[in-house]
């Protein structure tokens, strides 16, 4: 079994694949244990796919896809924002507008590409095997990035979390803490795109965290579980795609997503067996 892994990760483009891997699911599981405790699910998704017209762009003008995300990821974040705040349709309501718009928006742009399919393909499904070395170097300082503001907003992140009249009272901002969580969500997709795509980062964002939900209860606890998963399922993942042949992103977050159901059946039978043993006592 040993060997068997091992022989995954000889080459060198599966290394480097295995610490874009690694480094995506830190960032996510960070930000995502936010994501997941308040509730914003349908938002990181809409993120994820916002950033794609700023890729699109960043694709057809031959600049950084990292400045190009950036760049549509703030915009996104600002208008979502501006739409929660100056209107009256509901936040569900207008995040489902700026998610099928930025979306629209990302595939018209990447239409004009003469590579059309192979360049919408990256952008939804990563690149994960093609990673290189300067890739490696901007993925790894914008997870760092997203890990030490995460700490450093804690208080305010948490207080938001359980009670946003009572983070007002504390003094914590919670408009402000509420836009910088979208920055750093912002952030862990762009940390992410290249290895896995903007499609299937929301399995990383969503499903290591949600899973160490059901494990461990202090938020600490659920972030350092949430990585472990994470980490996991990269390399669980890659080693399947190695031998079996499978997309590597997909893969990935197939398994991210597989932990929780394998979690919340294992809690299930073990309360189904309490019980049974405890009617026979």
């Amino acid at each position: 079994m040993l060997g068997w892994f091992s022989e995954a990760f000889e080459p060198a483009f599966m290394q480097r694949a295995l610490l874009a891997g690694l480094v995506a699911a830190a960032a996510t599981a960070v930000v995502g244990t936010w994501v997941v405790l308040r509730g914003l699910a349908f938002l990181g998704d809409a993120l994820a796919h916002g950033v794609l017209p700023g890729l699109a762009l960043a694709v057809l003008w031959g600049f950084s896809p990292t400045v190009g995300a950036l760049a549509a990821a703030l915009f996104m974040s600002g208008a979502l924002t501006l739409v929660g705040r100056r209107t009256t349709i509901r936040d569900d309501s207008g995040i489902g507008l700026l998610f099928v718009g930025m979306l629209a928006l990302g595939v018209i742009i990447v239409s004009r590409s003469d590579s059309f399919a192979s360049d919408v393909t990256t952008l939804l499904f990563g690149e994960l095997l093609g990673v290189t070395a300067g890739d490696l170097r901007g993925q790894a300082l914008a997870a760092a990035l997203v890990v030490v503001a995460s700490v450093a907003l804690y208080r305010p992140f948490l207080a938001l979390a359980f009670n946003r009249d009572k983070a007002a009272t504390l003094g914590m901002h919670p408009v402000l803490a509420h836009l910088a969580l979208l920055v750093l969500v912002a952030a862990s997709i762009i940390a992410s795109f290249q290895a896995i795509g903007t499609m299937l980062v929301f399995g990383l964002l969503i499903g290591p965290p949600a899973t160490a939900g059901l494990l461990v209860r202090r938020v600490p606890r659920i972030m350092a579980t949430a990585v472990l998963l994470g980490a996991l399922a990269v390399v669980a993942g890659l080693t399947i795609s190695f031998h079996q042949g499978t997309a590597a992103g997909a893969t990935i977050a197939g398994l991210a997503v597989a932990q929780f159901f394998v979690v919340l059946v294992g809690q299930e039978l073990a309360r189904g067996v309490s019980r049974l043993v405890a009617r026979r006592a």
